[in-house]
């Protein structure tokens, strides 16, 4: 950085040291001296100057042009985004990108204005209002079950025909074909999913995987104005994924639908944690927690809208039948003969065979056979010839 000694606004003639005879003369007023001095020090007299102001003279100011243009790229770097569905994900992903700076418009069905005020956001309950705004990106944050419906009955026409489309659904190929079947061919589309939700991401993105599908994007400034949307979440530190929308939701029902779907089994169990915990247990009660805050139209959501997720339901299944048959084949004869020292063999095989078939058989039969058992009374209360006779005298 530059800096220059300001020592008046006049011109000087001369500038020597005062210890002797020359001065500076500064105009016409009376010469000053400029330099003090110490005292002689091995026959030296050392000098140096007073009353030096040093000023930069190329910091930035508001009215610089590097300042200006600094500005202007920064303004342009920023984007208008359009978020469709200002529910719990929607909110979610506001926070985030009114934090980056750019401008968050929301519509929603349901009411959200003093929300969206409090975040920054300008909400729109008329969706031709929202889309007057002409955001530069439409961002659908709709449940999966909805979102055929809210996009044929958007006002598409009131957007400028290079808008960008993303999605942000947990399943792709069926956003992917819906977008390409109803918006007109000049809409860029974007087919997306963080692969995170307000409770896995509540700490921050960083680390966590984000896939995306670049399924129609223009060139030049359209292609730009992508990455710069996808960008959002590479500065949050997201592990960026580009996949295929088939590849996605194959991927995501070997594991996305598996994990919700024994969550909610185990929900179903109402555990609770219990004085000895193991870590394994304590995972179990996460996944409980962590899919129990979803609604259940998420979780219908990724069974219904993914070719893949019966396939996965059924080998779900069928693993469990087996390790069902796996333990019962444990029960043979030798064990239990060692277990019920003193009960004979044959009925040790009566007991092994009964269990097999109750294990064998369906919940509701064991539920209805239970019942049935405690429902008939015993022999011994109903039966005339067990019963005493009184001893009377």
């Amino acid at each position: 950085m530059a800096a220059s000694i300001k020592l008046s606004t006049s011109s000087f003639q001369s500038l020597q040291c005062s210890s002797g005879k020359k001065l500076a003369k500064l105009g016409n007023q009376k010469s000053i001296s400029l330099f003090s001095h110490r005292k002689k020090q091995n026959g030296k007299e050392s000098c140096f100057p007073m009353d030096v102001k040093i000023k930069a003279l190329d910091a930035a100011q508001p009215f610089d042009y590097e300042s200006k243009k600094i500005k202007e790229m920064e303004k342009k770097n920023k984007l208008k985004i359009g978020i469709v569905g200002f529910g719990n994900f929607g909110q979610f992903l506001a926070k985030t990108i009114v934090k980056q700076g750019h401008t968050v418009l929301a519509h929603s069905v349901t009411d959200y204005s003093e929300v969206a005020r409090r975040m920054g956001v300008s909400f729109f309950k008329d969706p031709d209002d929202f889309c007057e705004e002409h955001p530069e990106v439409i961002l659908l944050c709709t449940s999966i079950i909805s979102t055929g419906s809210v996009l044929r009955s958007f006002p598409t026409q009131r957007l400028k025909r290079s808008t960008l489309f993303a999605d942000v659904l947990s399943v792709k190929e069926f956003p992917r074909n819906l977008l390409l079947q109803v918006l007109p061919p000049e809409f860029d589309i974007l087919c997306t999913h963080p692969m995170f939700g307000p409770e896995s991401g509540k700490a921050g993105w960083s680390g966590l995987p984000f896939v995306y599908d670049k399924v129609r994007i223009g060139e030049g400034s359209r292609a730009e104005r992508c990455e710069r949307f996808l960008n959002i979440f590479a500065k949050e530190g997201c592990r960026m994924v580009e996949m295929s929308c088939a590849e996605h939701d194959r991927h995501a029902a070997e594991s996305q639908f598996i994990t919700h779907t024994v969550g909610r089994m185990l929900g179903k169990l109402n555990l609770e944690s219990t004085p000895i915990n193991t870590k394994g247990y304590e995972t179990l009660l996460r996944i409980v927690e962590n899919t129990a805050g979803d609604s259940f139209d998420l979780y219908y959501g990724l069974f219904m809208y993914n070719v893949n997720a019966t396939e996965q339901l059924e080998r779900l299944e069928m693993a469990f039948d087996a390790l069902k048959k796996q333990l019962v084949g444990r029960l043979h004869t030798i064990l239990r003969t060692q277990i019920f020292e003193g009960v004979p063999t044959g009925e040790i095989s009566k007991q092994v065979s009964t269990f097999a078939d109750v294990q064998n058989s369906s919940p509701l039969q064991r539920s209805s056979s239970s019942l049935e058992q405690k429902s008939l009374p015993s022999q011994s209360n109903s039966s005339p010839s067990n019963t005493l006779p009184l001893n009377t005298k």
